[in-house]
């Protein structure tokens, strides 16, 4: 597999964690196991590949993609913003109800 593909998958790893942290641990955000994990998923994925565009220090030295650094900024950045992204639609989807 290539070092893109692996910090993708990484990410999107990242986020489901970090989405289901912020489910249980702010009940104002969670939308249950399923929807954690979705907003998640989608939150670590899209932000971590932003994260990395913006930040080009986290996809890696070289591009090789697969070195210490590159792998804990992509922890990092997918279990953050799978975490804010699964609040932020947590927090409005509990507002609407």
């Amino acid at each position: 597999m290539s070092g893109i593909l692996v910090n993708l998958l990484i990410q999107v790893l990242a986020g489901i964690v970090g989405g289901n942290g912020v489910g249980a641990a702010a009940k104002d955000a969670n939308l249950g196991a399923v929807g954690n994990s979705i907003a998640g998923a989608i939150g670590g994925g899209v932000g971590g590949q932003v994260l990395q565009a913006l930040l080009p220090a986290l996809a890696g030295a070289a591009g090789s993609g697969l070195d210490v650094g590159s792998l804990v900024g992509g922890v990092v950045g997918g279990g953050a913003s799978g975490a804010i992204l699964t609040a932020i639609v947590g927090i409005i989807k509990n507002k609407m109800t």
